[in-house]
């Protein structure tokens, strides 16, 4: 259902990606920026969430939006009729709360962007932050994901690598990464993934962890337990309960016994130019490094801008202006996340050029590049969708059922 987008023959380069190496090459795409402790103490370098988290201005992070004031656009009907939707679909209620006492209710929506849209995040509390986007604007974000609450390394280019606890944390303000860092946490992994269906070129994730060539793979062997440095790695294929490896000089390993060799791996995500493709371990069959050629999209590349575009219904209207989809995707950042055979897409609305829901359950997509994906399973290209608001010229919202509309051209 992939139309000449993912193939053997059609490879996509991408967007993203202990001892510090020496940069020899163009190091734009680390994150970097200024860490305040609540101190007022101040940190400047090149950042990593977690041990082995996020480093790349293309990773994603996430958590739940704190409030979603679009319903307020909604008619009173209109609003009985998504919650009566809401209950038909689903026989519990853990996905949504209700409030009887003014007949309000809303669905919790997840944020998630790549950190090259923010500018600053101010911490709240532990499970709860402020952030504030390129273009100024600010979103509220808390709970549901591990970008909040852990630790922040920051590689100081003074003081070195030092790390930070959440709670001791103030504020964290995004800079332009200089083209090379006098040192860095390590060099992207980058190769080329086969799984059953095609394959896939880009900067990797490897068991949605590693992703540096300083990381190690783990695993088991006959002599014993082998912990081998990424950057030494010239291929994985998964092999029954393991995995063969070859390294870089030639040397053929059968590694097992570990979760980045065996079933309990937790995929695969490849960072491409549309977005990025996580691949079960199900799925996949081998990955060859190579070199990266450069380390992912530059902070100065990304620019924060409302979603518009058109909306044809299916019953003949067109509607044009500033769009808000699934009633809380508002930015051209936001991601359209679903799946093919499988393999889960997340595809921000910036690089889609028009979006068709095909039938409950899936929804077709064109990509800017003229590439066609056919995605399903995720509630952003099923019947789950809340629909869309289309603010005219003098900014008055006009609302448009999920089932209703035939083709969105985004702009």
């Amino acid at each position: 259902m992939i139309k000449s987008i993912i193939s053997k023959s059609a490879l996509f380069l991408g967007l993203i990606a202990a001892p510090f190496l020496t940069a020899n090459a163009q190091d734009e795409g680390f994150i970097y920026g200024k860490l305040t402790t609540i101190d007022g103490k101040s940190y400047t370098g090149q950042m990593r969430w977690g041990d082995r988290g996020e480093g790349y201005w293309t990773d994603h992070f996430n958590g739940n939006k704190e409030e979603n004031d679009n319903y307020r656009h909604l008619t009173r009907e209109e609003k009985n009729d998504l919650r009566d939707e809401q209950r038909r679909r689903n026989s519990s209620w853990g996905s949504f709360t209700i409030s009887w006492g003014n007949s309000s209710w809303e669905t919790t929506h997840e944020f998630r962007t790549e950190f090259g849209n923010i500018s600053r995040i101010d911490i709240n509390r532990r499970s709860e932050v402020e952030l504030t986007l390129r273009n100024g604007d600010r979103v509220f974000v808390k709970d549901g994901s591990d970008d909040m609450g852990g630790t922040i390394t920051v590689l100081d280019q003074e003081l070195g690598s030092m790390k930070f606890n959440w709670s001791r944390i103030e504020t964290i303000e995004f800079i332009d990464t200089p083209s090379k860092l006098t040192s860095r946490i390590g060099d992207p992994l980058y190769g080329t993934v086969e799984y059953y269906g095609g394959s896939i070129t880009g900067f990797v994730q490897w068991d949605h962890d590693e992703r540096y060539t300083t990381n190690v793979l783990d695993g088991d062997t006959r002599d014993g337990d082998m912990k081998i440095e990424f950057g030494n790695i010239k291929s994985i294929e998964r092999d029954r309960s393991g995995s063969n490896v070859v390294t870089k000089s030639g040397r053929e390993l059968y590694l097992r016994g570990s979760n980045d060799v065996d079933n309990s791996n937790g995929g695969i995500i490849v960072s491409t130019d549309f977005g990025r493709v996580d691949i079960p371990w199900k799925e996949f069959k081998r990955v060859e490094f190579t070199n990266a050629p450069n380390s992912g999209k530059a902070y100065s590349d990304y620019e924060v801008k409302k979603i518009s575009g058109t909306v044809e219904t299916t019953k003949g209207e067109s509607l044009s202006g500033e769009i808000i989809f699934d009633l809380d995707e508002e930015y051209n950042f936001e991601i359209i996340q679903g799946e093919d055979d499988n393999i889960e897409y997340f595809i921000p609305i910036a690089n889609i050029k028009s979006f068709s829901p095909r039938n409950y359950d899936n929804a077709r997509i064109v990509l800017k590049s003229g590439k066609e994906l056919t995605l399903g399973s995720g509630r952003d290209v099923s019947d789950e969708n809340e629909g869309v608001l289309v603010f005219n010229s003098s900014g008055k919202p006009t609302y448009v059922k999920y089932e209703n509309i035939k083709q969105i051209n985004f702009n």
